[in-house]
């Protein structure tokens, strides 16, 4: 059927010598109510870090939210959502109760909505923070925080790969569907994969997808963790399990963007978009906790510079609207607020010696009330330099009115 998107079942692309469907045994919905095909502009509505809380006493935002979603459903120009991560804040614990109500909440979009996970809902349940727990030193254990009858708090007492099953489970049951009450279909990574590479099929997260001229992709990179280099629980080691983890996502991950890329490229599409939690250049974790980012950003310069047009990549984490080119050492910057010079973040990750000037990146606005989206224009016919505000076929705006 031809669509206004597509998906992306057959890859076609080098790094992927042998492509399987990985979905057996999993049931697919029916299928959902696609608009017709559409080859002018589309406007995403885009945000993550929200709803927040302070403590899980704290459900402000998480009782507005049925208004924002009503509110980006009434927004006309707006046909589709995309949250990149964090469900809540670190101060809040990870529970299949949370999840699933942020689940339901989000069935009153009236519009697809692609969701990306962020560190909070699954790499950092095992912080203190978070009701996860703490290593003892003197007893060589975990101290797990318990409740009243001695059952730990959070969902698999904290450990981020429970957490992360959890997600899938109650976000991603059916793969290659977006959610939202007239949903489309998109490849996930736990669709397609290299055979020689069977641990890449555990990430149903990961998506693509086709609209508008351009390709879209999500890539779960988890913000706050460092890539997993805080160690879990405060344990004076990282564990086995902890090693296999972030190894195999990384691998995973890096293999989703080339594939990205390579797809892109042999479709001629107008331009890349990339959503991920991870601010990959935080000016406030600095260059040595960023190390654990590397890979990620390695892949991205290297496939934005052979790919030649616009790449977009929007991401959350450090919760304050930005809008700049972390990947050239001469780009402006923009952001909200006015306490320090905006300066670029080129330096972050030095190693590499990157200068691609066609790439951009966002951060979103997240975490602070009134709760705020962005929105992302894609325009095919357009091909703006690479600014503040637009590159390529991509312009964008703040959607300023106070939201719930």
């Amino acid at each position: 059927m031809k669509k206004s998107h597509k998906a992306l079942l057959v890859l076609g692309v080098v790094s992927f010598t042998t492509l399987a469907l990985a979905v057996s045994g999993l049931a697919k919905p029916s299928k959902p109510t696609a608009k017709s095909a559409s080859t002018g502009p589309v406007t995403f509505a885009v945000y993550g870090d929200a709803p927040y809380g302070t403590k899980d006493s704290d459900v402000s935002q998480s009782d507005a939210t049925p208004k924002f979603i009503a509110a980006v459903n009434a927004d006309a120009k707006v046909s589709a959502v995309l949250h990149i991560g964090d469900i809540h804040s670190g101060k809040q614990m990870c529970t299949r109760a949370y999840d699933e109500a942020i689940f339901q909440m989000w069935k009153g979009y009236t519009k697809p909505l692609v969701y990306t996970p962020g560190d909070n809902e699954w790499a950092d349940c095992h912080k203190i923070a978070q009701s996860g727990g703490a290593w003892n030193a003197t007893t060589g254990k975990i101290d797990f925080v318990v409740d009243a009858q001695g059952n730990p708090t959070d969902f698999g007492a904290g450990d981020p790969v429970a957490n992360l099953l959890l997600v899938r489970s109650t976000f991603f049951s059916h793969p290659g569907w977006t959610l939202g009450k007239s949903g489309f279909e998109v490849t996930s990574q736990a669709q397609v994969y290299d055979k020689a590479h069977p641990a890449d099929a555990k990430f149903v997260e990961n998506v693509m997808w086709e609209q508008a001229g351009v390709l879209f992709v999500t890539v779960n990179i988890p913000g706050g963790s460092n890539n997993e280099q805080d160690i879990w629980y405060g344990a004076p080691s990282m564990s086995a399990n902890q090693q296999q983890e972030m190894n195999e996502r990384t691998d995973a991950d890096v293999r989703w963007i080339k594939a990205a890329f390579a797809k892109a490229k042999a479709d001629g599409v107008a331009g890349v978009v990339i959503g991920s939690q991870a601010d990959m250049w935080d000016p406030e974790k600095g260059a040595a906790h960023q190390t654990g980012y590397e890979p990620f950003v390695a892949a991205v310069a290297e496939g934005a510079k052979a790919f030649g047009k616009a790449v977009l990549m929007i991401n959350g984490d450090s919760h304050i609207f930005r809008s700049d080119n972390p990947l050239s050492p001469t780009a402006s910057c923009v952001w909200e607020t006015a306490t320090a010079p905006c300066v670029t973040d080129y330096a972050m990750h030095p190693n590499g010696g990157y200068n691609v000037p066609n790439f951009h990146r966002i951060v979103v606005h997240g975490s602070t009330a009134p709760l705020e989206y962005m929105r992302l224009t894609i325009d095919a016919s357009k091909n703006a330099p690479n600014g503040d505000y637009a590159v390529g076929p991509f312009s964008w705006e703040r959607a300023t009115q106070q939201l719930p």
